[in-house]
């Protein structure tokens, strides 16, 4: 058998430059301006969209 070729830092970047990781794209909520993730609910007032808000219960500590 004869001896496999060494795979040159070229290839080897080439090869792994999908898997970078992305940036969160975080958005700031429109009543509290806490940030949050886009289209999703808001963590510390429950709003959503103008139409709508989550009522939240909040946690009890003991």
């Amino acid at each position: 058998m004869l001896p496999m070729r060494r795979t040159s830092k070229s290839k080897v970047r080439t090869r792994r430059s999908h898997q970078a990781l992305k940036a969160v794209n975080y958005t700031l909520c429109p009543k509290c301006s806490q940030s949050i993730l886009p289209h999703t609910a808001c963590n510390n007032c429950g709003y959503v969209n103008p139409n709508l808000t989550l009522k939240l219960g909040k946690e009890e500590t003991d």
